[in-house]
């Protein structure tokens, strides 16, 4: 199979691959910054070249904080992507932001710690202060919703996503906290995932699916792994078709 890669797609907890994709070729790729969660699937949709990778690994094998996002993302970059959509799975914590809902944010608040937050880490690397004041391509994320509207998938336009550190779900007074700090959404691989997408010059958008709400929110019942998947299945019905559209865009 030949030609560019129209998208790459990072899927999150209980998206481990994409089905739809067709002729799908395996890339096992090392990068400088060492191997990445999982191979790189990459398939035609339609007429268009789509990468995936499993972001904990096909099997969840990798907890949120031993992620090489780096190496992640610089696998994705070698074979030829310049944009990515992440797909997260996420908890809600404000109303528009309950468990089915697919969201594409466009502020993050990072709560995490200890994990390499940059590509200018090792010594004699250039030292870059990239702009974040949007931490979402914007052009990216007007495409994601314009392929939302032409597929008729509902998605919410905004919000802010908290990334903590995990993988532990949090407290209802850590929830509160970040409600009080204007987090609509709260998961755990958002950064530095993100930030590192733009210190690679990489293209980058998030599709946030609401798997529950937050501790102290919504329903205020026991959040459990079965409630979750069945919520993320349930709201990833429409999302061959939103990728599809967005890859043909």
């Amino acid at each position: 199979m030949s030609g560019e890669i129209a998208l790459a797609v990072i899927g999150g907890t209980g998206v481990y691959r994409l089905a739809a994709l067709q002729d799908v070729e395996t890339h096992e790729v090392d990068t400088r910054f060492g191997a990445p969660s999982g191979p790189v699937r990459i398939g035609r949709l339609g007429e268009r070249r789509v990468a995936f990778l499993a972001r904990h690994g096909e099997g969840h094998s990798v907890p949120p904080h031993r992620i090489n996002y780096r190496a992640n993302l610089a696998a994705l970059k070698q074979l030829g992507a310049a944009r990515v959509l992440a797909l997260n799975t996420v908890g809600g914590i404000t109303e528009r932001f309950g468990p089915r809902v697919l969201a594409c944010p466009d502020q993050i608040i990072d709560y995490t710690w200890g994990r390499i937050p940059t590509i200018c880490e090792e010594p004699g690397e250039e030292v870059l202060h990239v702009d974040f004041g949007d931490p979402y391509t914007p052009r990216l994320r007007g495409d994601v919703l314009a392929a939302a509207a032409a597929v008729g998938a509902d998605v919410v336009d905004g919000g802010c996503y908290g990334a903590t550190q995990g993988p532990r779900l949090e407290t209802r007074a850590e929830i509160a906290r970040m409600r009080r700090d204007g987090c609509d959404l709260v998961g755990m691989t958002g950064m530095p995932e993100a930030a590192l997408a733009r210190e690679l010059g990489l293209d980058y958008a998030c599709l946030a699916i609401v798997a529950n709400w937050a501790a102290g929110c919504g329903d205020g019942l026991e959040i459990t792994m079965p409630e979750v998947l069945a919520n993320v299945e349930a709201a990833s019905a429409a999302l061959p078709e939103l990728i599809g559209a967005l890859a043909h865009g």
